[in-house]
């Protein structure tokens, strides 16, 4: 089940209630929403998301990123940052944008192999296990309300945030890894003008092709975060106790304020 909201300026806005999680209990709407950023949003955005019944957004961008496009403050929401990584994690998240680009004009996988390395980093690197543990914290200490949480473009750092979230409210894996691939539709027109853009400027086919990588999920991203987990830890419900913190006391305290009665 997929809710889909009608924000102007918002890229991949999603509403994750509806799907079927622990003992059929489904997950609650007007409760955890997905996004990319939510700069320089609209009017109607505004008004929507308050209507909506918006308490509390979580940015997990960089904060490099969080200063060059700072979130639109909305009044009576509160803003938290919980950076998933500290590096920038748009254009490649590379610091030498120059050196990146001329590899990305000679190789067309050189994209593909950064974001496996980046979705194993999101779920490896410490700094990131803490944030998790931290995202998962604020919402169990969300009675009521709409949690947003986002990062640029609400598919990579966002999707391994949903991932976590969807999986502790017992939904199946299956069903998780679909919603996670349902960006590559929301953004489907966002790459399309991108890839304009970077044709009028002259860039090679090789380039673009990993533009095109580096603005889509993948079924080989997610996995290569699952399998590293797997590999170190055993499985996902080992990794959660283990690395992000995650007791049976949390665990239910997250069922009981997002799952239906």
């Amino acid at each position: 089940m997929l809710n889909v909201l009608p924000l102007e300026k918002v890229r991949n806005p999603r509403d994750i209630g509806g799907y079927v999680g622990y003992q059929g209990r489904k997950v609650k709407m007007h409760r955890l929403l997905r996004t990319g950023k939510i700069s320089n949003i609209t009017a109607h955005d505004e008004q929507f998301l308050r209507n909506y019944g918006l308490t509390k957004i979580i940015d997990l961008r960089s904060p490099h990123e969080c200063r060059r496009m700072p979130d639109s403050e909305i009044s009576g929401v509160e803003h938290i940052d919980v950076p998933i990584s500290l590096d920038d994690n748009t254009k490649g998240g590379k610091k030498d944008l120059g050196q990146v680009f001329a590899i990305y004009r000679k190789d067309q996988y050189a994209g593909f192999q950064m974001m496996c390395d980046r979705y194993r980093d999101h779920v490896m690197k410490e700094h990131a296990q803490r944030s998790l543990h931290r995202i998962l914290e604020i919402l169990a200490n969300t009675k009521d309300g709409a949690v947003l949480y986002h990062c640029s473009e609400g598919k990579d750092r966002t999707g391994i945030v949903t991932v976590v979230i969807l999986y502790l409210l017992g939904v199946d894996l299956e069903t998780i890894r679909q919603d996670y691939l349902y960006s590559n539709y929301m953004l489907n027109d966002y790459r399309a003008k991108r890839d304009v853009i970077m044709k009028k400027n002259g860039e090679n086919l090789c380039f673009r092709a990993n533009m095109r990588i580096l603005g889509s999920v993948s079924d080989a991203f997610l996995d290569t975060a699952l399998i590293a987990i797997e590999q170190n830890f055993g499985g996902l419900d080992n990794y959660l106790e283990e690395k992000i913190g995650v007791t049976p006391e949390l665990r239910d305290a997250l069922r009981d304020l997002y799952l239906e009665d």
